[in-house]
């Protein structure tokens, strides 16, 4: 077996949701879940399809977003893997909807740090082993950090 390290290439403003699904409507069915999720919502999907004609699948509501997800499934290249890029949008906006997919069997990663896809080779093909996403922590909170992350959620609205 062979290992890769792939960098998943994207602006920094730009947020990214990496998982697995299992059939050909993955791409149909996350484009209605996001295009649902607010109006406006700018987002690119790209999917690798496992068998049949092993294309990669792809949607959007904009061009550079779907093109990212192009390069991303084209990069990682395994098989039912799956990338969401969201500009404008963050995935706390639409991991429901994209859980709520029938077909989406997991979720790798949400975020807009830098990420690397740890890809196993096998004569088999490809598969997607780990995400690496971020640097790891520099310490733990202190209390004063604590209640500015309190206040601070509260302040955007995700917590009352």
């Amino acid at each position: 077996m062979d290992w890769h390290v792939v960098p998943i290439s994207k602006p920094e403003d730009v947020n990214i949701i990496l998982g697995m699904s299992h059939f050909i409507k993955t791409v149909e069915d996350l484009h209605e879940a996001l295009a649902q999720s607010f109006p406006g919502i700018r987002f690119g999907i790209a999917f690798c399809e496992a068998s049949g004609p092993r294309l990669i699948r792809f949607s959007g509501s904009d061009d550079e977003m779907t093109e990212l997800a192009r390069k991303a499934c084209r990069d990682v290249a395994a098989g039912h893997f799956f990338a969401v890029f969201l500009k404008e949008a963050f995935p706390i906006n639409v991991m429901h909807a994209v859980r709520s997919v029938p077909e989406v069997v997991r979720l790798f990663c949400a975020t807009a740090n830098p990420v690397q896809v740890v890809v196993a080779e096998s004569d088999l093909g490809r598969g997607v082993a780990a995400v690496i996403d971020g640097a790891p922590p520099l310490g733990e909170e202190t209390e004063d950090q604590q209640l500015e992350r309190h206040t601070f959620l509260r302040k955007i609205g995700y917590k009352l």
